[in-house]
């Protein structure tokens, strides 16, 4: 299987890395050229627990020349979604799928704008991954799964290829019927230590040793649970601490999430696409999200620090 991972920060190398040494032929495309760079002449670096391995795949900054492929996965940060895909055109052919494997809700629809609805699955993966320099990422891919699955529910054969082709090469993935359910799933995760991690600066280790955080946490989970009843989404959890559990599930306590990740780094995060998400579908639903509101208004106002506003001392 032929693949095109846009995207390749830790996640993307993460699992571009796992594919290629499990035989498929990947590509990665990332705007960082000393990343890119870096996995040219060397390999890329994968440190799982305290084994490391150096994965050959080929890296570019762009997707020019690059023809079809038979997959694409995005893996960029939400805001860059469409510019992204646009610029994969080159990688996009009359048979090519494209999969969002990104932290949040709404990528489908913004790909699905550029290449086409029947072009486009759903996904979301537990996978994790930490940037530890270029060409260098940390990883947690073991017993983690990758959910895929059509937009509309069910299963087909082109999904069952792709699950097929990911499971030999490595990658723990598991067609889903209820794509909507997983990707909720997913987010009640993400909900559970992303806005938190990010406002306090705390590794899941600093963040799962204080107990109000896990109670804010817990109470942002439930509000989401709420939401997605309303919706008429249909989830594996009912219970907020089984998100709070999963979280941390496998991971290290010096694991960042990938919202602490952007602001340390001076970036804007992903806060709209995942308790931002929370709050667009309570809106709609009628119901109520005080603790998501309140966590995605800090995070922004913290991104708003770091910037040269009006008056900034």
């Amino acid at each position: 299987m032929k693949v095109c991972i846009v995207g390749a920060g830790a996640l993307g190398s993460t699992i571009g890395g796992t594919l290629a040494a499990g035989g498929c032929d990947v590509c990665l495309i990332d705007s960082y050229g000393a990343h890119v760079d870096a996995i040219n002449r060397s390999g890329l670096r994968i440190l799982e627990g305290d084994r490391e391995r150096t994965v050959a795949v080929g890296a570019r900054t762009s997707a020019e020349g690059l023809g079809p492929v038979d997959l694409v996965i995005v893996l960029v940060k939400s805001f860059h979604t469409e510019a992204a895909v646009v610029a994969a055109a080159p990688a996009i052919g009359p048979e090519t799928l494209v999969i969002s494997l990104q932290n949040g809700l709404g990528h489908e629809d913004i790909i699905a704008g550029v290449v086409g609805r029947g072009r486009v699955l759903a996904g979301k993966t537990y996978v994790g991954g930490v940037f530890l320099g270029p060409g260098h990422v940390r990883s947690s891919v073991a017993g983690k799964e990758t959910v895929i699955g059509e937009l509309d529910g069910g299963s087909s054969e082109r999904v069952e290829r792709i699950a097929a082709a990911m499971n030999a090469a490595g990658l723990l993935t598991i067609v889903s019927p209820n794509i909507m359910g997983t990707m909720w799933d997913k987010l009640l995760i993400n909900v559970a230590g992303g806005a938190l991690t990010a406002i306090t600066r705390l590794t899941y280790g600093g963040l799962y040793s204080l107990p109000a955080l896990e109670e804010c946490a817990l109470a942002a989970v439930a509000e989401a649970m709420a939401v997605a009843r309303a919706g008429g989404v249909q989830l594996s959890m009912t219970d907020p601490r089984e998100a709070w559990d999963k979280a941390s599930a496998g991971l290290p306590p010096e694991f960042k999430t990938s919202m602490l990740q952007s602001l340390s780094k001076g970036e804007a995060t992903e806060v709209d696409f995942i308790h931002g998400s929370v709050v667009r579908w309570g809106a709609r639903c009628g119901v109520p999200t005080p603790v998501n509101s309140t966590l995605v208004a800090c995070v922004k106002g913290i991104e708003y620090a770091a910037t040269d506003y009006p008056g900034k001392a």
